[in-house]
């Protein structure tokens, strides 16, 4: 256990952060999850619907800086792509 003050509120801060950031990355890792089920039951229309949800989430993360920026670009590209690929198969 931290003995001095400063150490006591360092302790205090991280456990609070700790707690956000699992907050976020559990509710971000659900959306996507929610995606790509959606895409693999063939489910197009409701993994369009999910996407922007998604997008939010994803933003919303980068700006608590629960994950880095170009993570976010990332998952919001791939989710994208999936998507897109998904609404031409589904009409193909």
């Amino acid at each position: 256990m931290p003995r001095h003050k400063s150490a006591v509120k360092q302790l205090r801060q991280s456990l609070r952060k700790n707690a956000v950031n699992k907050k976020s990355k559990s509710r971000l890792r659900s959306e996507i999850r929610n995606i790509k089920t959606a895409i693999k039951n063939g489910d197009a229309e409701t993994a369009a619907a999910l996407l922007p949800k998604a997008m939010s989430v994803i933003d919303k993360s980068v700006k608590k800086k629960t994950i880095p920026e170009k993570k976010g670009d990332r998952y919001k590209s791939r989710l994208s792509r999936k998507v897109r690929e998904a609404a031409v198969k589904t009409t193909s």
